[in-house]
């Protein structure tokens, strides 16, 4: 069943994290409960944001996006690897494979801009308080999250269409555990600079940029928070962005690693694991991560339990 399943031309064969039985199910265990945990996470903060009008707000609102965005991201993916991890068959077909491909480009790339926009909300919260709901109108706001994800949007029109132009005819096993751009190009035996020159092109673009307005609007938050006379102040401006600022950390640092090294440093391991970091971890830390430190989002929880 595997050979023929090798040489058509309609599928493709995902060769996973372990081929080792006891580790398979372990494999299995651990994601089972980091998706669990992802949706959980995620839907609650989504649900407390609903109920609760205090947290009607920009900042909220894009929060509300990440959280979108990474259940997303995380049901792209995780399932996949479910079934991949216990099944005989790890076949996958070209349109399956597309559809995977195509929704997680577009929410990595969307992820990427709606934390370069939260920075710039959290700049304008910290900098410019007596603006700040002039600056960060509804309008705005809208316009942000909408350009955010049409912007990831075109950027899965671009390269999915290109990657499956492509001869897979060096073999359809994938060495991965997901249908990622990289490893169907190692696949062809076409040339696939233009691919890898217009993958860099729109790393640069939507990674690097993202990274530098968030750091540009961190400068300008870090110099107005410094400027605080009382301590207490200092402490209160600052813990209002701590948590984008660990999430954005963790988010730019691995995909940057994945998307912008270079060929000659490639090793299977360690992509494997700094894929598995921002697809399944980061999408399961980042509810936590902002509501750990949020007295809102805990005070609203605590009170929906005491009523209940």
């Amino acid at each position: 069943m595997e050979d023929s399943n090798i040489t058509s031309p309609e599928r493709f064969i995902l060769l996973g994290l372990s081929d080792v039985p006891y580790l398979q199910v372990i494999c299995f265990l651990v994601f089972l409960l980091i998706y669990v945990t992802t949706l959980s996470g995620n839907l609650l903060l989504i649900l407390v944001m609903r109920i609760n009008p205090k947290l009607h707000s920009p900042m909220y609102f894009f929060l509300s996006n990440l959280s979108v965005i990474d259940v997303g991201f995380s049901s792209s993916i995780v399932p996949v690897i479910l079934m991949n991890t216990l099944a005989r068959d790890r076949s996958i077909s070209r349109l399956g494979c597309a559809a995977q491909m195509f929704f997680s480009l577009t929410l990595g790339a969307t992820e990427c801009i709606i934390l370069a926009v939260m920075a710039y909300d959290r700049f304008a919260a910290i900098c410019k308080p007596l603006y700040y709901n002039i600056i960060m109108s509804k309008k705005l706001c809208f316009c942000l999250a909408a350009g955010s994800w049409s912007v990831g949007f075109i950027n899965s029109i671009v390269h999915v269409p290109l990657t499956f132009q492509l001869p897979f005819c060096r073999s359809h096993l994938v060495n991965h555990f997901f249908c990622e751009v990289h490893p169907f190009l190692r696949l062809s035996c076409r040339d696939t600079r233009l691919n890898d020159i217009l993958m860099y092109i729109s790393a640069g673009i939507i990674v690097i940029c993202s990274f530098i307005l968030t750091l540009i609007s961190y400068v300008h938050i870090i110099s107005s928070i410094l400027k605080i006379r009382y301590a207490q102040g200092r402490y209160k401006a600052f813990s209002t962005c701590a948590s984008h600022l660990n999430v954005v950390t963790l988010f730019y640092g691995t995909i940057m690693f994945r998307y912008l090294q270079p060929h000659s440093s490639y090793s299977h391991e360690t992509d494997i694991v700094v894929s598995i970091l921002y697809t399944t971890v980061t999408p399961m830390l980042n509810p936590f991560i902002y509501s750990v430190r949020n007295k809102d989002v805990k005070y609203t929880i605590m009170n929906h339990l005491s009523r209940r």
